[in-house]
């Protein structure tokens, strides 16, 4: 199948390199050189706009970060909808608000393509190993066309329904959890070491007993070792419990623990950790407290 990913950072090169081994001719979009000549090495064709995607391409997986993005890389100067196939699908997988969703499914079936509404999780390493996990919505023949690509990218495909903004509710939703999860174990480690216990010691009965979270599992382990580079950001928990807390003002629902999380991934985006790995909101009470974290001693 020709197949189109635009956007290969963690999660996109690693579906793109699944794609690749599954013997699909795969395109990938990225701006950066760095990206292209990764993937140029593993044998795929690497381009830096959309608008160089091979005409006549049958799918296209757009991993990039937002509803703007999205849109950008599909629709705007330059975007890829021009170079797709009548009746290609398109397998949107940022992280968007349901409305966003929508908005873009409408304007790419205006066109005649179709649309999977297709958030993933399961980070960079399972990118990798095409164990994803999608949370998909779509028309039976949006699926239909997207399997393919599903078959490549990952090991558990939720079909949610059929209304495009399903799978982006469900990951806002999964996103609430994520974000809290992260804020809360950095705020459980960094209470250990202010109280003198060994961090290592904290992670490893944490880590054997019934308070952890995979959250705690895999964050905290580089922040033992001071592993602070970015597979997801801080910024994009901001972004991401902006969306929730924007989708729960919409319904009138209260999201408080939401809230807070987003305010601490703040404060540490103010201390510029932004673009450091998401774990390392635990440098807002290093930096209200003076602790030191193991992996800076």
């Amino acid at each position: 199948m020709r197949v189109g990913v635009i956007g290969m950072g963690s999660m996109g090169m690693g579906a793109a390199l699944s794609l690749l081994k599954a013997r699909h001719e795969v395109t990938g979009c990225d701006m950066r050189e760095s990206a292209r000549a990764e993937f140029t090495e593993a044998g795929g064709a690497a381009i830096a706009t959309a608008a160089e995607l091979p005409d006549g391409t049958e799918a296209v997986l757009v991993l990039v970060v937002n509803a703007a993005q999205t849109e950008a890389a599909l629709f705007g100067e330059g975007g890829a909808a021009p170079r797709l196939a009548p009746g290609a699908v398109v397998i949107s997988s940022a992280t968007m608000a349901p409305d966003s969703a929508r908005a873009l499914a409408a304007r790419a079936e205006a066109t005649g393509l179709l649309w999977l509404d297709a958030p993933v999780s399961g980070g960079a390493a399972k990118a990798r190993e095409a164990a994803m996990t999608v949370m998909a919505s779509g028309s039976a023949a949006a699926f239909e066309s997207a399997q393919p690509v599903l078959d490549a990218i990952a090991t558990t495909v939720w079909r949610l329904g059929d209304a495009v903004g399903i799978g982006a509710t469900v990951k806002v939703v999964h996103q609430l959890l994520a974000g809290v999860h992260i804020a809360v174990a950095a705020e459980a480690m960094a209470l250990g070491i202010r109280a003198g216990a060994d961090p290592q010691a904290l992670y490893d009965v944490v880590t054997s007993a019934a308070g952890n979270s995979w959250m705690f599992e895999n964050r905290m382990a580089r922040v033992l070792t001071g592993d602070d580079a970015p597979r997801s950001a801080v910024d994009i928990f901001i972004k991401d419990l902006g969306l929730v807390t924007d989708m729960a003002r919409s319904l009138d629902f209260p999201v408080p623990l939401a809230a807070q999380a987003q305010q601490l991934f703040t404060a540490a985006r103010a201390l510029g950790q932004g673009q450091r790995d998401d774990g390392f909101v635990i440098r807002v009470w290093q930096a209200l407290t003076g602790i030191a974290l193991p992996g800076d001693v």
